[in-house]
């Protein structure tokens, strides 16, 4: 329970679940960086850059037009389904855990990444991190705030009638 060898296991465990959740959304065409390797307890991973080769910066160091947040918006939605159609729900996404590389937004911090067909709260992780987003990127476009995506891309999910291409509306009806 709390010994050394047992959070050593659970350790272990994390970062395995976050390993794996890596190499699946990267399988699955989601922005991720790619990780290389474990050394001390520290999960190594490539080095996310802006178009200056500096490393990138999270969301929540940038300022944002509101042309600029509706688009990085549209792109993170994207990302969101990529990964929901690869079975993943994030469960923590937020602008602090994002980066803006030379490419585009990273998204990154995944230990807490569930499955989303065997997790009873997946729906409800994914329509907050949609909210999260959505509640950021709406500081600089407030249109995005009367959007409904999170509700949109559940439900789609739930009937089984969500792809990768999917045309999102951002409307929802119940």
């Amino acid at each position: 329970k709390g010994t050394r060898y047992g959070r050593k296991v659970q350790e272990e465990a994390w970062q395995s679940a976050e390993v794996d959740a890596l190499y699946r959304l990267a399988a699955a065409g989601v922005r991720v960086p790619a990780p290389y390797n474990f050394h001390s307890g520290v999960l190594l991973m490539e080095l996310v850059t802006d178009e200056h080769g500096e490393p990138a910066p999270r969301l929540n160091d940038l300022e944002f037009s509101a042309d600029e947040a509706r688009a990085c918006h549209h792109l993170l939605m994207i990302e969101v389904v990529r990964m929901l159609c690869a079975g993943i729900v994030h469960g923590d996404l937020s602008e602090y855990n994002i980066l803006l590389g030379a490419a585009g937004p990273v998204i990154i911090d995944l230990p807490q990444a569930v499955d989303a067909a065997g997790n009873n709260h997946a729906g409800r992780m994914l329509e907050r991190d949609i909210s999260n987003l959505t509640n950021y990127f709406g500081r600089s476009a407030p249109e995005l705030l009367t959007t409904q995506y999170g509700k949109e891309i559940w439900s789609l999910y739930q009937q089984g009638v969500l792809t990768a291409d999917v045309k999102l509306t951002g409307r929802f009806e119940r």
